[in-house]
């Protein structure tokens, strides 16, 4: 009973998505350590993170419910189809913000008076689309703080390369966000809600897309010079490059059926990409 309502709960959330924001919030720390971080380190990051996004995408659950319940591809979500209810929801979030506080004491005691700003932007999020077309760039900026975490949670303060890393994320997720965000076109506009694709339509949400991933690898560029790495480092900017541009290759404006390949398989490999190619530039 208990392990089919963990799974309920991860299911709620997605938390396999996870593997988005977590390899840069390690990729960060590592950068920060100039090596490999201490394990108590990483593992309050982990839970920082885990933390931190369940209580985003919980909240987003929540939120959106009654949005979620007239949309035909997420009518079958857990909340509107009864499966959990609102209050569960809530315990969970709440803990799952406590779960991020306390990681904030353990790693960085001292920046714990910022919570609040991020918990309201990771929460606020949710409501953005039903007001502004930009929805994706505050999308971009909540995930930003993973790779901007990590590195206080090592240095205890930012810097120049923390910075470029959170804008990195920042403008990928946007870019990314964008092209999910054309599965809904008929709905957002049917129902008064905002994205750039039903905004502006599909061509002009396409270019803020590629523009956004083009400035993610500028800035990977960046990081690779204010910070002197190698050569494995450059590869794997390298191939990042080549995987933004074959995520936008699977989307066209009349077509959108690989959609969810291009969210879900293709960026889930670029995070992990980063990673490892930064720590085996460190360790060389």
């Amino acid at each position: 009973m208990v392990l089919k309502k963990v799974k309920t709960f991860a299911e709620l959330v997605k938390f396999e998505h996870t593997v988005f924001a977590l390899p840069f919030a390690y990729t960060s720390a590592f950068l920060a350590a100039g090596g490999v971080p201490a394990v108590p380190k990483l593992f309050w990051i982990t839970v920082a993170m885990v933390g931190a996004r369940s209580a985003a995408m919980g909240f987003n659950r929540l939120i959106d419910r009654a949005i979620d319940a007239k949309n035909p591809r997420t009518a079958g979500r857990h909340l509107p189809r009864g499966k959990i209810s609102i209050r569960e929801v809530l315990i969970f979030n709440l803990l799952a913000v406590l779960l991020l506080t306390v990681s904030v004491l353990q790693l960085s005691p001292g920046h714990i008076i910022y919570l609040p700003f991020i918990l309201g932007i990771l929460v606020g999020y949710s409501y953005t689309k039903r007001f502004t077309p930009y929805c994706h760039l505050v999308l971009g900026l909540a995930i930003s703080f993973a790779p901007l975490g990590g590195w206080i949670a090592i240095s205890q303060k930012s810097s120049l390369s923390a910075l470029l890393l959170a804008a990195t994320v920042g403008a990928w997720v946007a870019g990314f966000d964008i092209i999910y965000a054309m599965q809904d076109i008929d709905f957002d506009r049917a129902h008064g809600l905002h994205s750039l694709p039903a905004d502006f339509g599909v061509k002009t949400a396409l270019w803020w897309s590629r523009s956004l991933h083009i400035l993610s690898v500028l800035f990977l560029l960046l990081i690779y010079k204010v910070l002197s790495l190698g050569v494995p480092y450059l590869l794997g900017v390298v191939i990042v490059a080549g995987l933004l541009g074959y995520e936008h290759a699977l989307v066209s404006p009349r077509d959108f059926s690989k959609v969810n390949v291009a969210f879900f398989n293709v960026n889930g490999i670029i995070s992990m990409i980063i990673f490892c190619f930064t720590l085996l530039d460190i360790l060389m």
